[in-house]
């Protein structure tokens, strides 16, 4: 019996890392990256963007390398991503790297309200905070998958390098070390 649970509890750990696996949000590798706009809601604040303008973002950063966030989770982690692309921004003044933080939500106020919070906290002077006017999805020509808490899209000369999708929001223990690894790998080319 305990052979049978064992083989039963290691058959379910590998249909989880496989489904996990499988989950795709947004752009992949290779891909071009399109206009969307967003409404500035804070962050960066030498960007020459004033609070509530609606503009296209990744239009604005041209084939720059950047980063784009596109998150339904405002927790601790997510304000730790923050707090590191501000920081990669700023000492990469050189390679021009770019980032964006996108929330996303059912309703347009909630998501405001919470990108409001996030910046708050994490007080960006070098990345924005802003909400898509697509809010609840993201931009539809990115295809975000409804079921990412949060998907990261790594792209440079206007084309995807990386991407990072998670389905339970930045849980484990080495996503923001990832995510920041292939950051750096963005700003060496």
């Amino acid at each position: 019996m305990k052979k049978l649970l064992s083989l039963a509890v290691a058959l379910a750990a590998v249909v989880a890392v496989a489904y996990a696996a499988e989950l795709k949000s947004g752009l992949q590798s290779g891909d071009a990256i399109g206009a969307f706009d967003v409404t500035k809601v804070a962050g960066a604040t030498d960007d020459g963007v004033e609070v509530g303008k609606t503009l296209c973002y990744r239009c604005k950063y041209g084939s720059r390398p950047m980063v784009m966030v596109f998150t339904r989770q405002t927790d601790e982690k997510m304000a730790d991503l923050i707090k590191q692309l501000d920081s990669a921004v700023a000492k990469n003044s050189d390679t021009q790297l770019r980032a964006f933080v996108n929330v996303l939500g059912d309703d347009r106020a909630d998501a405001e309200k919470a990108a409001e919070q996030l910046a708050s906290a994490t007080k960006p002077a070098n990345v924005p905070v802003v909400v898509p006017v697509e809010f609840k999805n993201g931009p539809d020509n990115y295809g975000i998958n409804p079921q990412a808490d949060v998907t990261i899209i790594l792209a440079t000369d206007g084309k995807v390098t990386g991407n990072h999708t998670f389905e339970k929001g930045l849980s484990c223990e080495s996503c923001v070390e990832s995510i920041m690894t292939d950051v750096s790998k963005l700003t060496s080319k």
